[in-house]
């Protein structure tokens, strides 16, 4: 029987959503025939050691994986669960994503003293997230708002709500869902209004491309729909070479009709302090197509200028 070692940092959400993806892995290779069994490994990324500084400071994206690719491709590990929004463009030689499974909600949450929407925090309010995206979008609909960076897992970002004098923190929706912690969220912050990160929501089951015995049984625990939706939104990040130093967003949606599948996605580039917001929303059959599109249309309008700026911002 093989045993395969699942890779995965050692916190609390990517525990529980690795936990979750082995079990479904574990049930889809029973009722197949496949005989294997399962080790998960904990490792600690670059990203879970800097914990004071934020996220677009320290790198790009990367932070949360490399060292999981690194114990990969050095035969440590066979697979490892990551948050997709963590995954590059460029992946390593040698490796491939194996699997997306069925995405969780992909949008933004606010976790507040008891407002239930981004127009009710009152003026001047102190709004924490690590996100330069988050920050964009929030402070260009409401640019009295304060933002200041807030790192750490989500427990401990939640307890800086009452410790550090904030009126909301700012997270995702699919990580609180995966731990169960729904009943936290005051409000959920549309898609429209803060256009999710590219994957957001979505998992990523990286594995070696020369592992038949891996592939075949992640093959059948792709969700088609959602790795459809994830390969725009990575192209029009493959397009951009963006990374966590800059405020760029992208969301897709699958639709089937006679023609086949469509697809819609919205995309943005903006200034960190949200002056400047470009979006751009176009419909397709060819997801990687239609990724480089979205972001050619937002280069032709300035994105490449704004990119530019946010880089050399970061470098100062």
């Amino acid at each position: 029987m093989r045993t395969i070692v699942v890779g995965t940092r050692q916190s609390a959400l990517a525990l529980t959503q690795t936990n979750q993806v082995v079990d479904e892995l574990r049930e889809l290779s029973r009722q197949h025939g496949i005989e294997c069994d399962f080790e998960i490994r904990k490792i600690v990324t670059k990203g879970d050691r800097i914990l004071d500084v934020m996220l677009s400071k320290v790198g790009g994206k990367g932070l949360f994986v490399k060292e999981i690719e690194q114990a990969m491709q050095d035969g440590e590990i066979d697979i490892a669960v990551h948050s997709m929004k963590d995954m590059p463009f460029e992946l390593p030689e040698g490796l491939v994503i194996g699997a997306i499974p069925q995405r969780q909600d992909p949008r933004d949450v606010l976790i507040t003293k008891g407002e239930t929407s981004l127009d009710e925090l009152p003026q001047g309010a102190l709004v924490g997230t690590s996100s330069l995206r988050r920050a964009c979008q929030l402070q260009h609909s409401r640019p009295d708002l304060r933002i200041q960076s807030v790192r750490g897992n989500i427990d401990s970002r939640m307890r800086k709500l009452e410790t550090e004098g904030f009126d909301a923190i700012v997270l995702a929706a699919a990580g609180l869902h995966r731990i169960g912690w729904q009943d936290r969220i005051n409000a959920y912050v549309p898609a429209e209004l803060c256009v999710p990160a590219v994957g957001q929501g979505a998992l990523c089951i990286e594995s070696r491309a020369d592992d038949e015995f891996v592939l075949n049984l992640l093959g059948k625990f792709q969700h088609e729909d959602t790795a459809l939706a994830v390969r725009a939104e990575r192209s029009f990040l493959g397009r951009l070479e963006g990374g966590c130093q800059v405020p760029l967003g992208a969301y897709a949606t699958v639709e089937h009709g006679t023609g086949g599948a469509q697809l819609t996605i919205t995309a943005i580039v903006g200034s960190p302090d949200g002056a400047e917001l470009l979006k751009e929303t176009l419909r397709g059959g060819d997801p990687e197509a239609l990724g480089r599109e979205a972001a050619d249309k937002l280069i032709a309008r300035g994105a490449d200028r704004i990119l530019a700026e946010a880089y050399e911002k970061q470098g100062d």
